[in-house]
């Protein structure tokens, strides 16, 4: 009998699986302060975290811990270094999560683009006419314009087929993809990152946290960008430098944002960005839709049972 750790609620989809699964049970931790984790992890033999942080104090105490399972793709959350070291695999829902991203993505790019709600307010508020006689300057067409995708994973990939829709010129930043690739997907490679975000319209960025994507742009790179150009990141917080974007929307050194992840979530109520009316906020929302939650939540508990049962796939499997 495997011992199942949820930590932190999925959808019910999910569950279903494991309840069907006579030598598997499971328990929902929903409690994810320190103190109940310590007593609780080691009791499990593998786990799936959507949630909160798992790092090398509680790893030590799970002697029976042999698998994490990821709900969803980062893993910034886990103290990799540790579970390298004691042989504990960490899984991930590599085929549920791009569909969604790539779309909340296109969301913040057209909500941006169109005025966020500002016609929607126009009618709310009795003010229809008010439309005919503006002096429309904020307001723009995707046509023709230029997107800079930094990171050609999954999201990369369902992202440019968007853009591509809405006839916008693609540029792909992805030092570990070949250009014959992006070039199938319509897309043209960059091997410069600060020459093309000088060309760029529009920023979007997907790509994991690590110690070379932190602060990846901040002030100086936001100072090459055209005072028109939008940034949207729905990766990870901290690629975006959030005190520097907040200067540069405050100073028109760019034109707007959208931000979907932030360093410390959620932000303290002091983050400059929470009253900034140039960037348009989502609480890590990404995957937030009734079909991503479902596959992932299957997904998830999927990866466990089949580690278990020596089945697993090996993309699933991250590579530490």
């Amino acid at each position: 009998m495997y011992n199942i750790g949820i930590i932190d609620k999925i959808n019910p989809k999910g569950l279903e699986i494991l309840k069907n699964k006579s030598n598997f049970r499971y328990e929902v931790i929903t409690d994810l302060s320190k103190n109940n984790l310590l007593k609780k992890l080691p009791e499990f033999d593998g786990i799936t975290l959507r949630r909160g942080k798992i790092n090398s104090e509680l790893l030590s105490t799970c002697k029976r811990l042999k698998v994490i399972s990821r709900h969803g793709v980062g893993y910034d959350n886990v103290d990799t270094s540790y579970i390298k070291k004691n042989n504990i695999k960490l899984l991930v829902t590599s085929s549920s999560t791009s569909t969604s991203p790539a779309e909340h993505i296109m969301y913040l790019i057209l909500s941006i683009y169109k005025g966020v709600n500002m016609f929607d307010t126009m009618v709310r508020e009795g003010s229809f006419s008010r439309a005919i006689n503006l002096d429309i300057k904020e307001n723009f067409e995707l046509y023709k314009k230029n997107i800079l995708i930094v990171g050609f994973g999954r999201i990369g990939r369902k992202l440019i087929k968007k853009c591509l829709g809405f006839d916008l010129i693609v540029s792909v930043f992805d030092p570990a993809v070949d250009e014959k690739v992006i070039e199938s997907y319509g897309g043209k490679k960059v091997s410069n990152l600060i020459e093309s975000l000088k060309e760029a319209d529009i920023l979007s960025l997907s790509i994991p946290k690590n110690e070379k994507t932190h602060n990846l742009i901040s002030l100086k790179e936001m100072k090459l960008m055209k005072k028109s150009s939008i940034i949207i990141n729905v990766s990870r917080g901290g690629i975006v430098n959030e005190k520097d974007l907040n200067f540069a929307l405050d100073n028109k050194i760019i034109f707007y944002a959208g931000i979907d992840v932030f360093e410390k979530e959620p932000p303290e109520d002091n983050n400059p960005l929470l009253t900034n009316k140039r960037v348009l906020l989502s609480p890590h929302a990404a995957t937030f839709t009734k079909e991503c939650l479902e596959s992932m939540s299957i997904e998830t508990v999927t990866n466990i049972i089949d580690f278990f049962e020596n089945k697993i796939d090996k993309s699933m499997v991250v590579k530490l």
